[in-house]
């Protein structure tokens, strides 16, 4: 009885968890630069990960290959997308925007598996792109004409979009086969080493210890990349991922209502139909075909 109820709530607590990684983002950056935070939170997630790695005795990959094709895919999904949003969230784009643009990452790359991995694209799904193209328009037609902050803000967003979409495809190419421990361990040692660069060159690494940031890093290391992250792998295992894939488009609001509560954050009413769309166009592109 308690597996079956684990089960059932398990795909809803790993969406909110997700949703919460925006919030932890703009409660920890009035404190750190978004390169200097992610780095720290690279390396205490890193370390973990050896630690775990150790222990369990499990085995690293043994090609260069496949170190080559994980990194990449760290440095993507991990270094640009988390990047991104960090660097959108600390030039003042609002979080529950900036969780709307990143979360039609499945529109992209539904539209983009067509092609380079041969799966057919349903009329349904290209509904549901578009769908979500218009409402991202409606979302951030205010930024666009706003202050270059805020231009500078979703242009990172979209840099971050672009960025989980093709990690996510080339992960499914490349990597499919990894162990999910290792694999991410290396993925994460791949991004800190691009966040690392990235944060010599541009910033100062100037860190204000205050609890307020010290509890954002510790939530996003060990609840976001270690606790969500496991929760996810048990999921998988379960066979509830596409139960957790159907709830995804629940996340931007999610956003929005969770930093509306503690950052008093607004969105007007073309954001809020924007964020409608774009829940309906990842839920028509995720929904699976009834079978005739």
């Amino acid at each position: 009885m308690q597996h079956y109820t684990l089960a059932r709530f398990a795909p809803t607590l790993f969406v909110v968890l997700w949703s919460t990684g925006f919030v932890g983002a703009k409660f920890g950056l009035p404190y750190a630069e978004p390169a200097t935070f992610l780095l720290i939170r690279f390396i205490i997630v890193a370390a973990i990960l050896v630690v775990i790695v150790l222990w369990l005795r499990l085995p690293l990959p043994r090609r260069a290959i496949e170190y080559f094709h994980l990194s990449v895919t760290g440095i993507l999904v991990h270094g640009v997308y988390l990047g991104g949003v960090f660097a959108a969230i600390h030039f003042g784009l609002n979080a529950g925007i900036s969780a709307l643009i990143v979360g039609t990452q499945p529109l992209l790359t539904a539209v983009m598996v067509g092609p380079l991995l041969g799966e057919r694209i349903s009329a349904r799904q290209w509904l549901g792109f578009f769908a979500g193209v218009v409402g991202v328009f409606l979302v951030v037609q205010g930024k666009i004409s706003s202050d270059g902050q805020q231009i500078l803000g979703v242009s990172f967003c979209v840099a971050a979009l672009i960025a989980i979409s093709i990690g996510t495809v080339y992960q499914k190419r490349f990597c499919a086969a990894m162990d999910l421990r290792t694999g991410t361990l290396i993925q994460f040692v791949a991004a800190g080493i691009f966040i690392a660069i990235f944060a010599g060159i541009y910033e100062t690494g100037a860190i204000e210890w205050d609890p307020r940031f010290i509890f954002a890093l510790a939530w996003l290391c060990i609840v976001l990349s270690i606790g969500a992250i496991t929760l996810l792998m048990w999921l998988i295992r379960q066979g509830a991922a596409s139960h957790v894939a159907s709830l995804f488009y629940l996340v931007p609001p999610l956003v929005a209502f969770e930093a509306w509560i503690l950052f008093d954050e607004t969105l007007d009413s073309s954001a809020m139909a924007g964020m409608v769309l774009c829940a309906l166009g990842v839920w028509l592109v995720l929904r699976k075909s009834t079978p005739k």
